[in-house]
């Protein structure tokens, strides 16, 4: 029985509504591609990619405490920052060998870097998680 010209459903409209509501509708595609194909394609490439940049700021820390980097250990700094965004963090501590860097795990860029004998407090801010390789 449908009640027409009424503002309220009928019993058969609630329970088509209410039993329909739990399947899902495909997503819509944008240029032939779903959210999740364009989601597992951004994330592909952040693996693929998966090598931290360095900022002015960080460059310039590395050059002024005369910080130079072996192949192994930017690997390893990689390695850090990959392990970080794995486990959800934002802004992570990674430490190789002696050696500190801030990394913005999002954006994959060192923020800064330092050698132990500048570490005097052992003491880092704004960090939400840390990674020692």
């Amino acid at each position: 029985m449908k009640i027409q010209g009424n503002q309220f459903l009928s019993i058969e409209q609630l329970q088509e509504q209410y039993l329909n509501a739990g399947r899902q509708k495909p997503a819509p595609k944008a240029n032939g591609l779903s959210f999740q194909d364009i989601l597992s394609g951004k994330t592909e490439t952040i693996r693929k990619d998966g090598e931290v940049k360095f900022s002015k700021h960080a460059a310039s820390r590395l050059v002024d405490r005369n910080i130079e980097l072996t192949k192994d250990q930017v690997e390893r700094l990689n390695m850090g920052a990959a392990k970080a965004g794995a486990k959800g963090i934002n802004e992570s501590l990674v430490i190789v060998d002696s050696l500190a860097f801030i990394v913005n795990v999002p954006n994959q860029t060192v923020i800064t870097a330092m050698d132990q004998t500048e570490t005097n407090e052992n003491v880092f801010t704004n960090i939400d998680g840390a990674v020692i390789i």
